[in-house]
């Protein structure tokens, strides 16, 4: 028997072995083994089973070990990979690694106890001659025989203070079983507080979620590949058209794959899930899957997905790879969220390997959002996806009133930069006295963007990037946050010596301030990046904001999409023009995104909701449309730029990134390799550039980039590999392409 292995070496290259007949009843295509490369034994995914006829197998090594007794990836995960290797430019052992936990691929196996029980009887004459003779037996035989249920090996030996050759022996006579019974790690128990429990019974439909479901649920009995984009106003019962179609694949004996952007949504979202699954099946286990895990937490849950004992598993990014059985469902929620996209290799993009995976699986993808990408809008006017519309809350309850607060007045008014408006801080103190709850947002972390002199314009940056520091007041410190760099404030300006050095501009830490001056009696509390260091503070924070024991809680975008509070009714965005004037083609789509997905916090409950936006843009389109929650009638207007500019949707977009320590060196070869690429393609691919990325310089590199556009990626992607590979580049220089980027910074 011959084997083609995919070894986790570092190159793009099949391999063939030789398979020893003991090893042969435990191997298939997708089993881990070790295999000799290079006098080393190596781990490797299986690729193919057998060989051309005239493979000269008599030269050929031995499979040294098979790793686990069953496949570690499927015949479709092989697939899946070997699509994203090609659509994304990056080697295939790298995806297989990505595709199987660490604790997988290091041969680790169940964690399990010994039980001992009670198998055979003794008389009383039989037990005195039983303790004459081995009294250790007998006192173990006694012990075991008050207990109700088989007890935990380990337990009774240390609670009899004996050895395990009693055991044995019992065993051995047939009066004691020792099994084995599979540990669960707490992963699974503790995950989720009690504070995160929501009700199992399930809410009466309206009729635009029974349409919804019914729409969905069709796709599912047809049992054909399609994907479905849920378009529904924040509030409008999204997830509970999810659970319901989770429901009809469970029992129908399907698996589901429910994916999340944000690992901070996890809890909530699976709380709801399996408060549900419990109703349906209460043995039934709902694995989670996120980068916070413990190896030993996403062995457990890998296995209990591989062996079928769990059907559903939530998560983020990842979990995509999740070797669920029976595969029928895929869930995207907020599919629109740049978290998907991974920055490292493989930069995959979550939501479009799931569409692929749901259709080598012949699945249904539901992809839901409150503002779905234009890319998948733009699918759906294509006829490529289906499209089901949520346009109204649940329980009639009104989309929240929008203010838009113009702060070039503001600032007229105050005769300085404010943080807090007039308007703002009015309904603040409003809802404290109503004992209502405020969320204020702002994406930026710090006291403030910078510091400015005054005197001489001289703005404090980062030694090693291109980007202004940060300051911090609570240490007094300036930071970076790309390389992490930081050093005490400055009391003078370095360069002119002036005392005028001053903070300039917002951050998280500058609002939390200007809410205690404005309401001292509040409960405020901040959640950042800087704030979030200690493993579930995230947790604790949202249990206590919902339990009612926080007024005010000021965040970066960590608080802003897909939590779910009652009482909160009023949600102010202190700079509504952070994401409107970065150098990036979505720049206003992003800060639409914002708006709507922000405002969607406010109004959840019973109550009213009232969102206020500070602007000094007040009349942007990104704005305007946010305040009627208009997605429809923004997606026309942005489409229709993005059509006049042929930018994506219209055409995809790969970016090629440069980073080398030398700015001259670097400018001469991108400048070189585009000369090379415009000989090679002709018209076949536009490309734009190379220039600096809008960031020029990271951790002491400089950063050039060239952007190709196609009419589609696999047409072009190989040649351009396969063309950087013969071009001679220095050693000191990295490049990465990167198919449909979501950042361009």
């Amino acid at each position: 028997m011959i084997v083609g292995v995919h070894p986790l070496a570092g190159f793009d290259k099949l391999l063939h072995y030789r398979v020893p007949d003991h090893l042969a009843p435990t191997l298939a295509v997708g089993s881990l083994v070790r295999v000799p490369v290079l006098r080393t034994l190596r781990l490797g995914v299986v690729g193919q089973i057998g060989a051309p006829a005239d493979f000269p197998a008599d030269r050929l090594k031995s499979v040294a070990q098979v790793v686990h007794p069953f496949p570690a990836l499927t015949e479709e995960l092989l697939q899946l990979a070997r699509w994203m290797a090609g659509y994304y430019a990056c080697p295939l052992d790298g995806i297989i690694e990505t595709m199987i936990p660490g604790a997988v691929r290091s041969g680790a196996s169940l964690k399990v106890e010994k039980l001992l029980g009670l198998a055979g009887r003794l008389d009383a004459t039989e037990l005195a001659a039983l303790a004459r003779r081995a009294p250790q037996q007998a006192r173990l035989y006694e012990f075991l025989a008050r207990q109700f249920k088989p007890q935990a090996k380990a337990l009774v030996l240390a609670r009899l203070g004996v050895t395990a050759a009693p055991v044995t022996a019992l065993v051995r006579r047939g009066l004691v079983t020792e099994t084995e019974r599979r540990i669960e790690r707490e992963a699974y128990r503790d995950e989720f507080s009690a504070e995160e429990r929501v009700a199992s019974v399930p809410p009466r439909l309206n009729e635009e979620q029974a349409a919804a479901v019914a729409a969905v649920t069709s796709h599912l009995s047809a049992g054909r590949f399609n994907v479905t984009l849920l378009h529904g106003v924040t509030g409008s019962g999204k997830t509970e058209v999810y659970l319901h179609a989770i429901e009809a694949v469970l029992k129908s004996g399907g698996g589901v794959i429910f994916l999340v952007p944000e690992v901070a949504l996890t809890p909530q979202t699976v709380a709801r899930l399996r408060s549900r699954l419990e109703s349906i099946a209460p043995d039934h286990k709902c694995v989670v899957w996120h980068s916070h895990l413990s190896e030993g937490e996403r062995l457990d849950g890998w296995l209990a997905l591989a062996n079928g004992e769990a059907r559903v598993v939530v998560g983020a990014r990842s979990a995509v790879f999740a070797p669920v059985k029976n595969l029928r469902l895929i869930v995207v929620d907020e599919e629109h969220e740049p978290a998907y996209k991974q920055d490292e290799t493989p930069r995959y993009h979550g939501r479009d390997v799931a569409v692929y995976r749901a259709k080598l699986n012949a699945a249904v993808c539901l992809l839901g959002s409150a503002t779905p990408s234009l890319e998948s809008y733009a699918n759906t006017r294509a006829g490529r996806y289906s499209l089901v519309e949520l346009r109204r809350r649940v329980d009639a309850r009104r989309l929240p009133h929008i203010d838009i607060v113009d702060m070039r007045v503001e600032v007229a008014r105050s005769r300085g930069l404010t943080t807090l408006s007039r308007r703002l801080a009015d309904a603040m103190r409003d809802r404290l006295e109503k004992r209502e709850q405020t969320i204020l947002f702002i994406n930026r972390r710090g006291y403030s963007s910078s510091m400015l002199c005054t005197e001489c314009g001289h703005v404090e940056e980062c030694a090693h990037c291109s980007i202004a520091m940060t300051y911090h007041r609570t240490d007094e410190t300036l930071r970076c946050h790309l390389c992490g760099e930081h050093r005490a404030a400055p009391l003078t300006c370095p360069k002119c010596r002036s005392p005028k050095i001053r903070w300039r501009g917002l951050g998280t830490q500058r609002v939390e301030e200007a809410v205690r001056r404005v309401l001292p009696r509040a409960r405020i509390e901040r959640m950042d990046t800087d704030t979030m260091g200690r493993k579930n503070r995230f947790r604790e924070i949202l249990g206590q904001f919902r339990a009612g024991r926080i007024d005010v809680l000021v965040g970066t975008q960590m608080i802003g999409k897909g939590l779910d509070f009652p009482n909160v009714t009023l949600v102010g965005l202190v700079d509504a023009d952070i994401s409107m004037h970065i150098p990036d083609f979505r720049a206003n789509e992003r800060t639409f995104q914002l708006l709507v997905q922000v405002a969607g916090r406010a109004g959840r409950g019973d109550r009213a909701g009232e969102v206020v936006v500070q602007t000094f843009t007040p009349q942007a389109e990104a704005i305007q449309f946010s305040r009627q929650a208009d997605y429809a009638a923004f997606a026309e207007a942005e489409l229709k730029l993005r059509h006049d500019f042929k930018y994506p949707p219209y055409r995809h977009l790969i970016q090629h990134r440069f980073r080398g320590p030398n700015a001259e060196k670097l400018k001469f070869f991108c400048e070189q390799w585009a000369r090379r690429v415009e000989q090679h393609f002709g018209a076949r691919l536009e490309l734009r550039g190379p220039s600096p990325a809008p960031i020029e310089k990271i951790k002491d590199e400089y950063r050039w980039q060239i952007w190709y556009f196609t009419s589609s990626v696999t047409k072009v992607i190989g040649e351009l590999d396969r063309l950087r590979g013969e071009f001679p580049w220095p050693n000191e220089i990295t490049q990465v392409l990167d198919s449909d980027p979501v950042s361009l910074m």
